[in-house]
């Protein structure tokens, strides 16, 4: 990607999105020791960062194939994007989604009017029933969610604006769950800022980006358990060797870790975020003697949060 492609994605995507805010709090900065930005994609459109990727990636293939379907799978945040940018093309959208995706983000995708073919829990369930369903329709236009090149394009424009509006980030952390987020912040800081080194967040209960990273090649994501359900995914082909160019390091923390950091930013900060989105601040938090002192940009990826999951940290 060259700044002229950028460019383009930009001017596809913004008559679509918010450009969100960036908050900060004097008292976190304290906290945790280092000076914290926060750039908040939860106020996005659909709740998350994942409208810009769905509308760029259902912009850029109905170019290539007119259709009357769009689908894709996901856990929840994906699910909303692809349906609401259906209907911004007038197109149907149909989502393959497991049966333990949050209630909050289930019901948000029928709202913007998507059917739903419920799943089982595990990635690899999706993606067969999602197979079976392209065999059965071979007429639809299928986005995935994080491994699709577009996908990652269109995720580009968060840090792209982050870093337009505060250039001088030593530090980009991001969630990661797929991996198309962190693949394309990697690529926009490596065309905006050469200085800024990227970091992915990852729960424990599901690191197989920070296994696949150090391995040098993709570890299957069998079993994930996390209290993060948006990183429940498995790391992409396509966005995988984008991260081995351009992220510096992935790190992990445990569940509690996230609760904490979800508790601080819901008390200093004042927002709503979802368990995912807590992720990269409680990274900071854990290594200190990594990001102590310095400007660092967290991607706040969502706010689709249940309301039962608050009750249960709360």
């Amino acid at each position: 990607m060259n700044r002229k492609v950028y460019q383009r994605i930009k001017t596809i995507v913004a008559p679509h999105i918010h450009h969100t805010p960036v908050v900060a709090s004097s008292i976190l900065n304290d906290t945790y020791g280092t000076n914290l930005l926060f750039k908040c994609e939860n106020f996005q459109k659909a709740g998350s960062f994942k409208i810009r990727g769905a509308v760029y990636a259902a912009s850029a293939k109905l170019q290539r194939q007119d259709t009357n379907i769009l689908t894709g799978h996901s856990s929840g945040n994906f699910a909303q994007a692809l349906a609401r940018a259906a209907g911004i093309f007038h197109k149907e959208a149909i989502l393959i989604m497991p049966r333990n995706a949050p209630k909050v983000k289930v019901d948000a995708v029928r709202t913007y009017g998507a059917t739903i073919i419920q799943s089982e829990n595990s990635p690899a369930d999706r993606e067969e029933m999602m197979a079976n369903y392209l065999l059965e329709n071979p007429g639809a236009i299928f986005i995935h969610p994080s491994d699709d090149l577009d996908m990652i394009h269109g995720n580009a424009t968060v840090a792209g604006e982050f870093l337009e509006s505060h250039p001088v980030l030593d530090k980009i952390i991001v969630p990661v769950g797929g991996g198309g987020l962190l693949a394309g912040t990697g690529l926009a800081a490596s065309l905006l800022s050469e200085n800024t080194k990227v970091f992915g967040a990852e729960p424990k209960g599901a690191d197989d980006a920070r296994q696949s990273f150090y391995s040098g090649k993709i570890v299957p994501s069998k079993h994930p358990s996390t209290i993060a359900d948006g990183l429940r995914t498995q790391l992409g082909k396509i966005n995988f060797p984008i991260i081995l160019e351009t992220v510096h390091d992935i790190l992990t923390v445990s569940d509690e870790e996230i609760i904490t950091a979800m508790k601080d930013v819901y008390q200093y900060l004042k927002i709503v975020i979802e368990p995912s989105a807590a992720v990269p601040l409680a990274v900071v938090r854990k290594y200190p003697d990594i990001f102590a002192n310095q400007n660092i940009g967290i991607i706040v990826s969502g706010g689709n949060v249940d309301l039962r999951t608050l009750r249960d940290i709360f």
